[in-house]
């Protein structure tokens, strides 16, 4: 790992290589100082940690003192054959066994393994998310999906413990009914949250802003009030 110190702002940064089974994926952690929980990021159909809008929502939970862990789901072999299959991306059992594996590294790390835990999915990287939390239990902090596809998680929904908040579009009008159709099978503490006209990738002036503030906000109360847990991966499975 590569570590730097911005000695102005306090920002601990990382650049990360997460082993997972056979694949080695490539990661950017960034902790704030005096952080108390950590957000990892799993993104979406056919993007990656350089994301601009993951990295924007990522900005603002930092300034919320939560520090975030952006990584690619899939190696450069994998998403260059995803490119052209586009059947990685949909493989939600895949996206979420890679989650949890960043999971339990970032338990490993002495930078991180005290810090409380939450997800932010986007896409199907929603789905990967809530399976991952399912799995996990209350080692999983909280929730937060962005124009996500929750309803992928399928049999897992009911299971998960995290507190879960829905953001949708106003105007992504397929994708807001399928979220509604998992927010029924949530049995957890949970929100849904509708952006006025906004659309599936929140481009409209604003918009994106809003997700970053419910975001900040959903992390801000349900990581930095709790004390964490023990930190051992272990799960359902």
């Amino acid at each position: 790992m590569e570590k730097q110190k911005n000695d102005n702002s306090g920002l601990l940064e990382i650049r990360a290589r997460i082993a997972v089974g056979a694949a080695v994926l490539d990661g950017d952690l960034m902790i704030p100082s005096g952080a108390s929980g950590i957000v990892l990021f799993a993104h979406g159909s056919g993007s990656s940690r350089h994301s601009p809008r993951n990295q924007g929502v990522a900005r603002v939970i930092r300034e919320a003192g939560i520090g975030t862990l952006l990584f690619d789901l899939l190696t450069r072999e994998e998403e260059s054959v995803d490119v052209f299959t586009r059947h990685l991306r949909f493989d939600i059992g895949l996206l979420s066994q890679r989650l949890f594996e960043a999971t339990r590294w970032a338990f490993e790390q002495e930078e991180t393994r005290g810090l409380r835990v939450g997800y932010f999915g986007s896409s199907t990287g929603a789905a990967a998310a809530l399976m991952a939390a399912a799995r996990l239990g209350e080692k999983i902090g909280a929730v937060v999906s962005r124009g996500g596809r929750p309803d992928l998680a399928d049999t897992a929904l009911p299971l998960v413990k995290s507190p879960t908040l829905l953001i949708v579009g106003g105007r992504d009008e397929v994708v807001i009914e399928l979220n509604q159709d998992a927010y029924a099978q949530l049995r957890c503490e949970k929100a849904m949250m509708i952006i006025p006209g906004a659309t599936h990738l929140f481009e409209e002036p604003g918009a994106l802003d809003q997700v970053a503030n419910l975001a900040s906000a959903w992390f801000a109360e349900h990581l930095q009030s709790q004390t964490p847990r023990a930190q051992t991966a272990g799960g359902r499975r």
